[in-house]
Formats: structure tokens, C-alpha cells, sequence
């Protein structure tokens, strides 16, 4: 009689996982969360660095070549203040009651507005290529997870190349330091317009910012302010502003007065606050709590459980190093507890997880971006696009009868090219589909490492394979005798057309949907 394994308890210590235990599955794992996956050759290699080389290899990217991100890239014109002379006629013809010139300056808006909504389409394709494509996969996914932090959204902004200039922000400080990037926040042309902070003056305080800031940036809800925490933080951040594309302080709009915030008085500006809110040990536990849920557990164990105390020395760590997010990424892609079975294929996959990681690992071409996009907003997570300022839930919210079609039918379109469910119509003013949309696609590749001296695979042993790699943990009995099944009915043999049959019956399993 078989024994069962046993598991062992889950560690609550930052306590490294030993050398020896890195192996192939565990380097896959840390690929996997670290980033969007990799191909079985790129696992292999990361397994082979050892597991410090390999968790500095991931998070000392800057030591990667990457593609240059011009400022130029976009267009920083499109929706560019009107000059003084414009203004000007605008206003004499509104006092002359000129309606044909008052239409052309609607039109001329109304065109400025589409060329600026073409263009946030094409920063989003630029955006998923990157995140496809990217050398430096942790930079790419920590601009993601920034991205849902400090969720903001175009409709509201209006604005593509501030969209684009945040998306920047975000890539700048991906591992660098919290701090520093919620000072930079509310200097932010992008996220002052979305929570109205252009018109938080001193006459007429908003709180949208101060709130945010506190509630779902920094502290967390409920933690450690009050209401009038607030109203202090909104008068603090008075005159802060932006002009085309470039943060301004107005002082004539800023209260000077002294402001109470958090037990500390004192004629308080917005900068101040952050720093004020940093005394807090709130937001080292608030941000680690996110951290973890993005990187090692969708729904970690309630309170008293191990996970509050790794969460505990977490937050420690993050505060020791001063909020510097690279040292406490170490940490944790180094911890037992990070390879634990438990947290293995225990995420639900986002959409742009499921896309990213389906074309990295298997090897799919990407088709077209545009049809990509497409589908990830039909599985809930439309990016440049939030839901709210609380960004996407995540976890199970990405699961329901509907995302699930879509799921299951996008990597049948990374695999053929088609695919009408998840085709999106092409707009007549965007670019035609990319080269690649019907490229065949060869997954002979994921098994080519078992081949014998003789050519041959042993289709036991890559059905096996095959399921652990594409599932990421070890699959059940059950789905092992349902792939074998499924071959040995059509020849037994895994290679070409069978291969990818095989693949598309694995993309129905739920397990699928985990990484």
C-alpha cells in the first residue's frame, strides 16, 4: 500500500529554504510567481543557477538588458492645454456668439479626444508586449501590481500620455522604495486628476486623495486614523496640482495653517503627510498583506494562523530596510515558506497572468495584442482600465460562467489563431493584426528534454510531465488517467497535432486556472 507523503507544517519564519531542495519544480514555481512563467529550457536554467543566484537573477534585473522606454514614445501633445492665443479666440467668439467658429473648436476637441483614445489603446498593446515579451519579468509584474494598487483610470483621466508617464512612475520604483513612491504619487499628473486633487483648494477642501492615500495606499482601512485624519491630510494637500503634463504647487491655493494629523501638529503640506503616515507601522503590515496575496497566497489563513506571523516578519523586514521593496522580495522568494505545498498552485490566475504566462511558458505565438486585450477585458481585467480606485479584486472575483468560457477558449486562439469567442472586431483606424496571427504552433518543444537516445518519448512519463508543468503542482490521479486515457485512445503517441490536443484538454481542467 502506497504511504501517503507527508506535508510539512507550514514555517511562519522568513528562514530560507536549503540549497538543496531548490530543484527543477520549485525554480518553476518561483518563475511562475516571480513573474509570468518560462519554457522548460528557461526553468532548467534557472534551477541550475542554485536558488540565490536564481532569486537575485529575478530581482537584480537592472543587470538585464532591456528594451529603452523613450519618453517620445507617445504622443505628449494630443491633449495639451490651449495656448494663450487659442483661449483667446475661444473667448471672442463666445462673446461674439460666433457659432461657426465655437463648432470648429468643437471639433478640433472632439478629433483630439479620438486620436488620444487610439492612442491609450496602442499603449495598452505596447504595455501587454512588454509584459509578454519583457527580459526583466518582476519589473513588469510589480508595474502591474502598482498598477492595481494605486488604481487609475483613463475614462476619468482622459489624458494617454499621463497614463503612459504613470505607467513610468510605476516601472522606476517596481522593486525600489515605498516610500518614495507614495511621495511621488501626489505628484502625479495622472492620479491628481483622477481623485480631483487639481481642485482641492484652500477655500474648498477634497478629500478624494487624502482618503485614498490612507485607506487603500498606504494604512489600510480603518487602521490607526480617524475621519478628521482626513480633512487634516485634504488641507495639507491643498495647491497640489499639475500644468500639461508636469506636477505644480500653487501656494496661493495651499492652507498654510497648522493641521493636526495623526497626533502631529504642524503647518503640515501634502509631503509632509506622507511622512507623517510612514510613522505608522500600519503600512509596512498593510502593504505586506498585499504583497503576500500577490506573490505567495490568494487567501492566506485567518488570524493566529502561520501565515500572521510570517506576515508579522514581513513587515518587520520591510520597515528594517526602510521600505525597500527588492530586499523584502529576496526574503520572501528565498523563504521555505514561499515553496511550501500549500502555496503551490494556490493562486487563481488574473487574465493578464493566464495570457502572459500561456505565450512564456508553452510558447504560443501572441497572435494579435488587440484580440488579447480584448479578452482579458472580457475576463474582467480591461489594464489603463481599474474597475475603481480599489483596482480588481482579484482571487475568485476572476472566476464565474462567463470569464470561464473565455478562459478556456483564449489559449485555443494562442494555439491556432482562432477562435470568434475571443476575436476582437478590429477597429478600421488601428493597425492590422500581427504576422504571427496564423502561425502554426509546435509544442513538441515542452517534451523535447525526455526524449530518449532513440527519438522517442515515453508517453507515460510526458503525460505526467506535461500536466505538473502546464498545472504547476502535482496533479491529481485523476487527471493523470484522463490525459493518459486520452492519448493511448489516439495512438499513444505525444507529438505534433496530438500535443496540442493534449494541451487544449488540460486548459478545460480547473487547475488550469491556478499558478
Amino acid at each position: 500500500m502506497q504511504t501517503a507523503t507527508r506535508i510539512p507544517a507550514l514555517d511562519s519564519t522568513l528562514r530560507p529554504l536549503a540549497s538543496r531542495d531548490f530543484d527543477y519544480w520549485k525554480a518553476h514555481h518561483l518563475l511562475v510567481r516571480a513573474g509570468f512563467g518560462g519554457t522548460p529550457e528557461e526553468v532548467r536554467s534557472l534551477a541550475a543557477m542554485g536558488l540565490d543566484d536564481a532569486v537575485d537573477h529575478l530581482v537584480d534585473y537592472r543587470s538585464i538588458p532591456a528594451e529603452p522606454v523613450a519618453a517620445d514614445t507617445f504622443d505628449k501633445d494630443i491633449m495639451r492645454p490651449a495656448t494663450t492665443q487659442e483661449r483667446q479666440a475661444a473667448r471672442r467668439a463666445r462673446t461674439r456668439g460666433d457659432e461657426a467658429a465655437l463648432e470648429r473648436f468643437r471639433r478640433d476637441r472632439q478629433r483630439r479626444q479620438q486620436a488620444d483614445r487610439r492612442q491609450m489603446r496602442a499603449f495598452q498593446r505596447w504595455w501587454l508586449r512588454r509584459l509578454i515579451e519583457t527580459e526583466r519579468p518582476l519589473e513588469e509584474k510589480m508595474t502591474l501590481f502598482w498598477h492595481g494598487h494605486f488604481a487609475t483610470g483613463y475614462r476619468t483621466i482622459e489624458d494617454s500620455y499621463h497614463m503612459f508617464q504613470q505607467n513610468q512612475l510605476f516601472r522606476r520604483f517596481a522593486v525600489g522604495n515605498f516610500k518614495q513612491l507614495a511621495h511621488a504619487i501626489i505628484h502625479d499628473p495622472a492620479m491628481l486628476r483622477y481623485l480631483n486633487n487639481n481642485r482641492n483648494v484652500w477655500r474648498r477642501p477634497n478629500e478624494n486623495l487624502a482618503r485614498e492615500l490612507m485607506e487603500l495606499f498606504t494604512l489600510g482601512e480603518g487602521n490607526g486614523y480617524t475621519e478628521d485624519d482626513i480633512k487634516q491630510g485634504a488641507r495639507a494637500l491643498t495647491g497640489y496640482t499639475y500644468r500639461d503634463d508636469a506636477f505644480e504647487f500653487r501656494a496661493e491655493q495651499h492652507d498654510d495653517g497648522p493641521k493636526r494629523i495623526l497626533g502631529r501638529t504642524g503647518p503640515w503640506d501634502g509631503d509632509d503627510f506622507i511622512d507623517i503616515i510612514f510613522t505608522q507601522n500600519y503600512v509596512s503590515e498593510y502593504i505586506c498583506l498585499k504583497l503576500y496575496r500577490w506573490f505567495v497566497h490568494d487567501l492566506p489563513d485567518g488570524p493566529g494562523g502561520p501565515t500572521t506571523a510570517f506576515l508579522r516578519r514581513m513587515a518587520r523586514d520591510f520597515r528594517q530596510h526602510d521600505y525597500n521593496v527588492k530586499p523584502l522580495l529576496r526574503s520572501l522568494f528565498r523563504s521555505r515558506h514561499f515553496y511550501h505545498p500549500t502555496n503551490v498552485a494556490a493562486q487563481i490566475k488574473s487574465p493578464i497572468q493566464l495570457i502572459a504566462q500561456s505565450i512564456r511558458s508553452l510558447g504560443t505565438p501572441p497572435r494579435d495584442f488587440g484580440t488579447l486585450l480584448e479578452a482579458a477585458a472580457l475576463m474582467g481585467q480591461n489594464i489603463g482600465h481599474p474597475p475603481s480606485v480599489k483596482g480588481w479584486d482579484g482571487g475568485r472575483a476572476w472566476i464565474n460562467t462567463a470569464t470561464m468560457f473565455v478562459r478556456h477558449n483564449v489559449l485555443l486562439y494562442l494555439m491556432t489563431g482562432r477562435g470568434a469567442d475571443v476575436s476582437a472586431r478590429r477597429r478600421r483606424d488601428e493597425p492590422s493584426a500581427r504576422p504571427d496571427r496564423n502561425r502554426p504552433f509546435d509544442a513538441d518543444h515542452l517534451i523535447a528534454h525526455l526524449r530518449g537516445t532513440d527519438g522517442r518519448v515515453d508517453a507515460d512519463e510526458a503525460t505526467l510531465y506535461l500536466l505538473r508543468f502546464t498545472l504547476g503542482g502535482e496533479p491529481h490521479p485523476d487527471r493523470v488517467e484522463l490525459l493518459r486515457s486520452f492519448v493511448n485512445r489516439r495512438g499513444g503517441r505525444l507529438e505534433g497535432p496530438m500535443m496540442t490536443a493534449a494541451l487544449a484538454l488540460i486548459a478545460t481542467m480547473p487547475e488550469f486556472q491556478l499558478c
